[in-house]
């Protein structure tokens, strides 16, 4: 670690101050690194170099707009490679929400969350990207240790 010396103005010290007492942090260290962490991811994604992605659609429409949940259904199939999985609720007589966990890469994430928030009768869209950060994760597959692969089990 290094140790940085940084000059902040009085009202900006209050906000950092503010932001410390609501979240609870212990220290300045730990909220300043917190919120460069913040700050740096969202310059990658808006950067557009943030290379691949966990992400949320969360998405509200009018269930009963023609053939909007065929549609709907129908480009979560033709991305499938994106699409985890999918929470759907009615929130009341006219309108569900989604909720869609998609993974991989950013550019393609992105395009996809754009597509279906633009299909008419789509209220209300917004996307969540966090970004892999160097971990690797997002493309590591995933093992439960010897004997996992339920495939070969009877």
């Amino acid at each position: 670690m290094q140790r940085v010396t940084v000059t902040l103005d009085d009202d900006l010290m209050a906000d950092l101050d503010a932001i410390m007492a609501e979240r609870g942090y212990q220290n300045r260290s730990e909220a300043i690194r917190d919120l460069t962490r913040a700050g740096l991811t969202r310059a990658k994604v808006e950067a557009g170099t943030a290379g691949n992605c966990v992400a949320a659609l969360v998405y509200t429409y009018d269930h009963s707009a023609r053939d909007l949940s065929r549609r709907l259904t129908n480009t979560h199939h033709d991305h499938h490679a994106l699409s985890v999985s999918s929470l759907h609720v009615h929130l009341d007589h006219e309108t569900c929400m989604e909720v869609s966990i998609l993974k991989g890469p950013t550019r393609e994430v992105r395009h996809f969350a754009e597509h279906v928030i633009a299909e008419r009768s789509v209220r209300h869209g917004e996307l969540v990207l966090i970004p892999d950060a160097g971990t690797g994760a997002v493309d590591a597959p995933h093992h439960h240790g010897a004997g996992a692969d339920i495939t070969k089990r009877r």
